[in-house]
């Protein structure tokens, strides 16, 4: 019979167990830490900044988790396939369209909430973790990229963000590649701004594909520890910052 390490019970303000208390990969639970406590403003700086993040169902306890390995994306290794990279400079080029960075939040986690995914019959976006992410975002610490098209919200993803530690939450799109558009936006203001690691959480074979790789945990906890107590970058997007994304091309001699 296998022994799990004692689940944690938390307490509104008590402080996170350490990561080696996780449950380990083979558990029925890989990567949960603790359950219980509180979702303000503290209790969700205090997760992150040790590797820590909330995911549960309305009418579960909070869950805490922290996978190992983490799936992160290294900003310089994005990868922008042909076809995306096609996507972004009409998106670029054309008058109607535009990327506004916490335009408008709310919206974003609540069409977040909305989107449906393939294999999930509900969502864990529920009134709790809307509310909670937006107390975190009018404390600076949860932004949004929007992608827009004619003067609407049509795409965008949001995240948390401590120091120059970036980690990415949910996204959500209305129209083909919008949210991918946003995720290449968010890509070019890491780059311009100097923000190397984005945290993604759980291995998808969609991020795999956009050059996102595991990372062992206590690597990623080493590298959080460090960009939290750097200065926070602004969270702002320029036009400009596309260029860090698709420099001119060099010509060559079939072009």
């Amino acid at each position: 019979m296998n022994a799990w390490p004692p689940l944690t019970q938390l307490k509104p303000g008590d402080p996170f167990p350490p990561l080696s208390q996780a449950w380990p990969a083979h558990s029925p639970a890989p990567g949960l830490v603790a359950v219980g406590g509180a979702l303000d403003v503290p209790s969700l700086l205090a997760a992150y900044a040790a590797t820590i993040f909330p995911w549960f169902s309305e009418g579960e306890p909070i869950l805490w988790w922290s996978p190992d390995p983490r799936m992160v994306l290294a900003v310089d290794r994005f990868r922008l396939h042909r076809s995306l990279r096609r996507v972004v400079q009409r998106f670029r080029a054309s008058a109607g369209c535009e990327i506004r960075i916490n335009s408008a939040f709310d919206a974003v986690i609540a069409a977040c909430a909305g989107a449906t995914r393939q294999g999930q019959s509900g969502t864990w976006i529920g009134p709790q973790i809307r509310h909670a992410y937006g107390a975190l975002h009018r404390a600076g610490h949860a932004f949004s990229v929007e992608t827009w098209i004619d003067g609407e919200l049509r795409a965008g993803l949001y995240g948390v963000t401590i120091g120059r530690a970036v980690f990415g939450e949910s996204m959500f799109t209305q129209v083909t590649d919008g949210s991918k558009i946003a995720l290449a936006a968010l890509i070019a203001l890491c780059r311009a701004q100097g923000l190397p690691l984005i945290d993604c959480q759980q291995n998808t074979r969609h991020l795999a594909f956009m050059g996102a790789a595991e990372m062992p945990r206590a690597a990623f906890a080493d590298a959080v520890r460090r960009l939290v107590h750097e200065p926070a970058p602004a969270w702002r997007f320029e036009p400009v910052y596309w260029d860090a994304l698709l420099p001119p091309a060099p010509l060559t001699a079939d072009r």
